[in-house]
């Protein structure tokens, strides 16, 4: 028989991966886990159900097996999970991958920028600055947070929201200047500048005869 081959490695699935490492369990265990230790602030679970969908793609791929099942008294049934030999070894590789190699994304911010221009100068600031506010709110929050844990936990364990850290105060900081830039008149536009920077690169060869 033919070896499945491994789905595409992902935050939800490494984390799988990562806690059937720890100890078998089922998928309500590992969704609890995942929120109190606060690794939801990296891993999108807010839907359980994506969780679920998650190990079934693991189990198609022999990534994890079945162990039992428990049935306790007035609830119901839940499938506890195990970790495969290929599983462990993948949860490895991945880790591996996702530390090392950086991955093309297309998140929804740079895509915005690139279209600013549908905006005023004046409608693009307001907006920047409403950014720049709810980033200051995420910051203080993930530093409270830092904060509350800085002195049971090391250092390790709390490493993630310290990059999140990073790149939320390189965003404001960014964001911020941007703002500046708007409201002084240093970054600006208007409809007959960009039609006439529109026409210094149309293609070359199109009509609207064609």
């Amino acid at each position: 028989m033919a070896k499945r081959s491994a789905p595409e490695p992902s935050p939800t699935a490494l984390a799988v991966l990562v806690l059937l490492h720890e100890a078998p369990m089922h998928p309500y265990r590992m969704w609890q886990l995942i929120k109190l230790r606060g690794k939801d602030e990296v891993i999108n679970v807010r839907q359980r159900t994506s969780l679920y969908q998650t190990i079934d793609r693991l189990l198609r791929a022999d990534l994890i097996a079945v162990r039992e099942t428990e049935q306790e008294p007035r609830r119901p049934e839940r499938t506890v999970y195990t970790l495969t030999d290929r599983g462990r070894t993948t949860a490895v590789a991945w880790l591996r991958q996702m530390l090392a190699d950086p991955v093309s994304q297309f998140p929804p911010f740079p895509a915005a920028l690139a279209h600013l221009p549908l905006l005023s100068p004046d409608d693009a600031r307001r907006q920047l600055q409403h950014r720049a506010a709810r980033l200051r709110e995420e910051l203080a929050r993930l530093e409270r947070q830092v904060h509350e844990h800085a002195g049971a936990l090391p250092r390790l364990f709390l490493i993630e929201t310290e990059y999140q850290l990073t790149l939320l105060g390189a965003e404001l900081e960014w964001v911020t200047s941007i703002v500046e830039d708007l409201s002084d008149g240093r970054l600006s536009w208007t409809e007959e500048w960009l039609r006439a920077i529109a026409a210094q690169f149309e293609p070359a060869g199109s009509s609207d005869d064609s």
